[in-house]
Parts: structure tokens; sequence; C-alpha cells
């Protein structure tokens, strides 16, 4: 054997020796697929990768039920509760009942490419501009805090969670979200344990910005302690806002535990690593190795597309006509599923315009 052929057997063992995924896993999630149990699962990631992916669906009504290109595969079986969009600010979220594992699903939806590179050139320069409510010294980005918090997605968010607690009783909630996304998922798990008094909350989060500083992040993870940050290569979105040493307690800082997926190899041997930082947030390691300078590993996750299906600005196709909606004099939609009917028997709301006009067919925004 060649020499070359040699090095590639090397490195097939130095690969398979190091650490993958080493921590809890599911417990009462009920995940039914075999995984390791303990702090990073790689089966639920990947089950939940597909809804954040999901999420950027354009299509509504593929979205609600359940029929879109990316709605499937590992969710199969996913029941939509509630679409939630703001259309003043360009949000959008979704809440629903996943049978595997037996969770409600909460989902964000993050920017919109064609304002993405403003939105990265923003992030550079953002200041911690708000202190946490209730908790002294925690500051955290306020337009992230305020994506969530003082815009139509809370209220509605909740509604639906209460609703579908009422009828599949206390099963776990599971709060996903990327890039922008994942800074709304993150103010929301917080949200539920700290201010609605739930628990069995995970939070898992892709290409997730930083949201606020040290002081904060130690607060987010003893209130939220089942939380993933997935991150992926150079993704430059986890790099921002900036951390600065230099500066501990005035700076943005990441909570933990971040999980970092990269590829090693050797020649055409390339082996995906899933490597479990520390605890710190902040570990020197992961994605703090590299630099961060890449849009395209941000929007690729576990070889899950996650760009909007249009460049369009805040672009929403829906058929009036037959989906269950409500819309406010802002224009923001729900759209909601009665889950103590049968889908058959569930009725069209029909909501009138300004002018007394019924609002049907399909709309851009």
């Amino acid at each position: 054997m060649d020499q070359r052929g040699w090095l590639k057997i090397i490195a097939l063992i130095l690969l398979c020796f190091l650490p993958l995924s080493q921590g809890r896993g599911l417990g009462d999630f009920g995940l039914k697929r075999e995984d390791s149990n303990q702090i990073y699962n790689k089966t639920l990631a990947r089950i939940l990768v597909e809804y954040a992916s999901a999420v950027y669906t354009m299509d509504l009504t593929e979205l609600f039920t359940w029929t879109c290109s990316r709605c499937g595969d590992l969710t199969e079986g996913f029941e939509v509760v509630e679409i939630i969009v703001d259309v003043q600010n360009c949000l959008q979220a979704y809440v629903g009942v996943s049978p595997d594992p037996n969770a409600i699903i909460i989902v964000f939806r993050g920017t919109q490419e064609n304002s993405i590179q403003n939105w990265i050139e923003d992030l550079f320069w953002k200041q911690l501009d708000l202190n946490y409510p209730g908790m002294p010294d925690a500051m955290v980005h306020h337009g992230f805090y305020s994506a969530y918090h003082n815009t139509t997605l809370r209220p509605a968010v909740l509604r639906a969670v209460e609703k579908t607690r009422k009828l599949k009783g206390d099963v776990p909630i599971i709060v996903v979200g990327h890039s922008m996304g994942g800074a709304m998922a993150s103010f929301c798990a917080l949200d539920l344990v700290v201010n609605q008094g739930m628990e069995k909350v995970k939070l898992m989060t892709f290409g997730q910005p930083r949201i606020g500083n040290a002081v904060f992040a130690s607060y987010f993870i003893e209130q939220v302690p089942d939380t993933i940050r997935v991150t992926h290569a150079h993704d430059i979105v986890p790099h921002l806002p900036p951390y600065y040493h230099y500066f501990p307690q005035k700076t943005y800082h990441h909570f933990p535990r971040e999980v970092w997926l990269h590829d090693v190899g050797l020649g055409s041997l390339v082996y995906l690593i899933e490597q479990i930082c520390d605890e710190s947030g902040e570990d020197p390691t992961c994605s703090r190795s590299v630099s961060g300078n890449s849009v395209k590993d941000h929007l690729v996750y576990l070889g899950v597309n996650m760009k909007a299906e249009t460049w369009g600005t805040c672009r929403i196709v829906m058929d009036y006509s037959v989906l269950p909606y409500q819309m406010d004099l802002a224009g923001n939609v729900v759209l909601s599923k009665d889950m103590m009917r049968k889908e058959s028997e569930s009725q069209p709301i029909i909501q009138l315009d300004k002018q007394g006009s019924r609002v049907s067919g399909t709309s851009t925004i």
C-alpha cells in the first residue's frame, strides 16, 4: 500500500476516536429513535433543523397543511396548530404538535435573504442597549428582545401553546429557530419558563447571534438549562454582535452550550464533527477558533437548506378562501386550527377589510 493509502487509514482511525455526541439526550422528550442519551442528541438535531427550514416556506397554505416540500421526512405526522405573521415587522412563527418526539414545537423564522447582508453589517455595530426586566446588570439586544416581546408573535404563540396543552396535557415544549429566529426562540424559551412557569422546555437554535451580555448568559442557562446552540463551520452570524474579551462585562456573550459542526479529514476523506463545546458559551476551541466570514455556511445546517424560497421582501402567499385565519387592522395574519374539532369540520374565519370587503385569494406582502 502506498503512503497516501496508509495516511487515509490512519486518519480514519483517528476520526473514530474524536469526541462526538456525549451528553444528555431527550429524557422526557420521548424520542422513539435510538440515540446517545446525554448533552447533545444528533437525531433530535436532524429533526429540529427540518422544522427550522420549513418556516421559510413562502406558501402558508402548504405550511399550514404540512404539505410543503420541506415538510416531511423526519417531521412526518406533524400537525400545525397556529401560524403567526407579523406583517409590519416581517416576522413569522408557527406552533404545532410532533408525534416523535412527543412535544409541542415552536419555530421562529430568521432574516429574509434579501436583507441578510445589511442585517449582518448592522450587527457589527450593535451595542447592549436594554436591561433585561427583573435581572440587575443583565443587558440584551433591544431589537431581538422587541421582535419577540413587542410584536404580535408573543401573545399568539402563548395562546397556541396554552390551547395545545389543554388538549395534549403537560407535554414537553421544544423551541427552535435559525439566525434571528434563534434569537427570538431564545427569548421565547426564557419567557415560557420565567413568566409562564412552564417546565420541560428545551431550546435548540441554528446559527444564532449573540443576544446579551455575560450576566444575561448566566441567568439564561440557569433558567433554561436544556439548551443547545448549533453553529456551522465559518458561519458569520454566531460571531455577531462581536465579542470583546477585553471587556467581559460590557460585551455580548453567548450562553452555553454550543455544538460546533465542522469538517475534518485528509485529502478526499472528510468527516463531519459535531463538537460539544465547554460550558462557558465562548469556547475558544469551537466556532471562535475560526474566522466567522461565511454567509454560505449560515444557509446550510446538517445538509438542510435554510434559505428562504424567494429573495423578495416579506412575500407570503396563501389561499384566504380555504384557510381558517384572522387578520387585524395592521394586516397581521394568524392561521389557527381548532384542536377540539376534526380538521374536516374546521370553518374558515372570514375577515373584512377596512372597506368591508371580503379578503380572499392570494397576497404578497
